[in-house]
Formats: structure tokens, sequence, C-alpha cells
């Protein structure tokens, strides 16, 4: 049988034009069954910011965890950063939305529901992450249906939500935000603006940022063999985003303007 699955060319190396907007989990830091045991290596972290001095500040995460987490992980770097999937948003500054009262009453009360539902399914998550919620099953994937499902049913009674699928996870998030919006309002800003977007990322939540990459003239990684994707290159594993960024890091450097 021939193989029919599409092929894709490993990316290229980094414009000092480019503007590079990272995902972090599956994509930086390899996945676990709890999300907070996830640990950044250093020299992943410092080749990180040595492109962002290279690139002039044009380099930032895009990821579901919020921007603590991120914060807490890439230490003692800060950067530019969208959190839960657009919802959290830095650049030069923290905005975080607040949840209208009966929003934050209607996730309490999913939150709670969630939880006896994991609680008859050992290795199920509930992740609370203040305007969204996850719920993982990477440790029992024998409930993935199961869970899936659950998600389903509850979708209709929190208007303004959408279901996000991904990587043996779910998550409640704020319809209004994905990653594609948080890279087209990141690119508007000083350090982005006129540059070529380059999106790296592995799950289904990314491919919201790939779109609009390829929309604003640049180019997207997918990390893995993941069909369909809009991704025009990809690399196989983290490791190997590892070594693209370490050796991208590797080339000239430039003080910051």
């Amino acid at each position: 049988m021939v193989d029919e699955t599409p092929s894709r060319p490993s990316p290229p190396p980094l414009g000092d034009d480019c503007a590079l907007f990272l995902d972090v989990d599956g994509t930086l830091v390899e996945f676990q069954e709890d999300p907070a045991a996830v640990h950044l290596l250093p020299d992943v972290r410092e080749a990180i910011g040595r492109l962002s001095r290279r690139l002039h500040g044009a380099l930032a995460l895009v990821s579901g965890r919020p921007l603590a987490q991120l914060d807490a992980l890439f230490a003692p770097l800060r950067l530019p950063a969208a959190g839960l999937h657009g919802h959290q948003f830095r650049h030069g500054g923290d905005s975080e939305p607040d949840l209208p009262d009966d929003t934050s009453a209607l996730l309490h009360e999913l939150h709670c529901q969630a939880a006896r539902m994991a609680a008859t399914r050992p290795g199920v998550l509930v992740e609370d992450k203040g305007v969204s919620l996850a719920l993982h099953w990477r440790a029992a994937p024998e409930f993935g249906p199961e869970v899936a499902a659950f998600a389903r049913a509850q979708i209709g009674n929190l208007p303004g939500y959408r279901l996000q699928p991904g990587d043996h996870v779910v998550e409640f998030v704020p319809a209004s935000s994905d990653k594609g919006q948080a890279l087209e309002r990141m690119m508007a800003q000083p350090a982005f603006r006129g540059r070529v977007p380059v999106f790296i990322g592995d799950d289904l939540t990314d491919e919201y940022g790939f779109a609009a990459a390829n929309r604003a003239g640049g180019w997207s990684v997918l990390v893995g063999d993941r069909e369909p994707s809009e991704a025009t290159y990809a690399l196989p594993r983290t490791r190997d985003v590892h070594a693209w960024l370490i050796a991208n890091a590797a080339q000239r450097e430039v003080n910051l303007r």
C-alpha cells in the first residue's frame, strides 16, 4: 500500500525579520500526566532568551496555560505571552478580563460536576484555570470517550464558551478566544508589527495559530505528524524543536533597540 500521508519539509532557518510564536506543552515540554509536573530544559530556556534578543523582543508564548504558570515555567524570562488560548494577553502589561458573576457561578457548578465525575474515574484530572476548565485523561485513556461525552453534554450550560479538544484533554474555553486571534493581536504590537509570523505548535488548538500565520504571509511548523493540518513545515518531536531553536539562537545576536 502506498503511504498517502502528506510529507512536510523541515523548517528553514529563522530570519531576522521574523516574529516567533511558540506553543508550550507538546512543543517545548513533553506532556505529563499532571500538567504541573513539566519542566523546561535550561539550554532551551537560554536559547529562547537569545532568540528574543536577536528578534528585538518579537518572540511570544501562545499557550492554554495561564500567564502565571508560563512565568513560573520560563523564569527568569518574562516574555510577551497569550495565556488561556488568548483570553489573557501581555505585551508591556497584563490584561486579564474579569468574568461576569453569573459566568463564574456557572463555571463553579461545572467544576463541581466535573470533580464528581472524575472521582469515579481514577486517573481523570480536572484542571481549574480560572476562566477555563480542562479535563485530562492522559493517565486513564480508557475513560476518554466518557469524559468527552460529559463535556459535550455540559457545554450547552455555559453560554459564551466552546469546547477545545486536544491531546488527551478537552477544555471549556471562552468562545471569543483562540490562538489565531492571539497571534493577530500580538502582531499589532510595536515589537511585532511588520514582521513575518512563524507559529510552532503540535495540537488541534494550534491550528488557529497556523492558519493565522499563513494568512499573514508567514509560515507554520507542526510538531509531529498529525493530519490534517494547516502547517507548512514539520519537526518530528519536541527534542527536534529544541535543536532547531538552539541552532537558530546560535546565529548572530543583535542588541535590543
